[in-house]
């Protein structure tokens, strides 16, 4: 499969990369609205304010949002703009992905990554909360990605410079929470923090913790 998707002309690849990111952006768009709301996933997508099923053409993700304006086919109430957001930010990032690490395992596990951040990032911050369960499930991601990166070659070194790494973001953020008294910074972030780090080693772990204080900073200042 892969090998046939690399005889198509590279244009073309572009344009399905992100027409999946597009797709995978409008799935997480429902999967922030249903989470933890008890609706299931395979429900029809409707209108939240008048209750109207969606149409078909009225579900192509990015499309449907600028050829009504916003706004719903029905009663005319505005689209939240995160659904916009939500799908042309991951349709971007499949794009960037691929033109870093081209067709392979690699790339679809980091579609994968994106994919759960996307989730995590957006509902923290309509929620202010980040549910266990999708720590949990970037903590097998991190597992996943150490396993790709080194294979099953072990190093107690690389690892315990990983795991250092791991203990040492918590710590710091999870010192943030606890000074702050949650104020600052939420005990999920600290928790978060733990597989990512992990992932990253301790070298670029350090530009992570900096990186992060100034996409809060830009965030909230937004949010303000």
């Amino acid at each position: 499969m892969l090998q046939m998707l690399e005889m198509l002309p590279l244009w073309y690849q572009y344009v399905l990369v992100g027409g999946v990111g597009l797709i995978i952006g409008s799935f997480l768009n429902v999967v922030i609205y249903r989470y933890h709301t008890g609706k299931s996933l395979n429900g029809h997508s409707h209108c939240l304010s008048c209750g109207q099923t969606l149409r078909w053409y009225e579900l192509f993700p990015l499309v449907s949002y600028v050829c009504l304006r916003g706004r719903c086919g029905a009663c005319g109430c505005k689209i939240p703009l995160r659904y916009f957001l939500v799908e042309l930010s991951t349709a971007v990032l499949f794009v960037l992905l691929f033109s870093k690490f081209g067709l392979g395992a690699f790339l679809l596990f980091s579609f994968v990554m994106v994919a759960m951040l996307m989730v995590v990032a957006v509902y923290d911050i309509y929620h202010m909360v980040i549910p266990d369960e999708l720590v949990l499930m970037m903590s097998a991601l991190s597992v996943v990605y150490y396993l790709l990166t080194y294979g099953l070659t072990w190093s107690t070194p690389i690892f315990l410079a990983h795991a250092s790494a791991a203990l040492g973001a918590f710590l710091f953020y999870g010192g943030l929470w606890f000074v702050s008294k949650g104020r600052w910074i939420g005990f999920g972030d600290a928790k978060l923090a733990i597989p990512l780090a992990f992932m990253l080693g301790p070298w670029a772990t350090f530009t992570f913790i900096v990186f992060s204080f100034w996409v809060g900073a830009i965030i909230s200042v937004g949010i303000l």
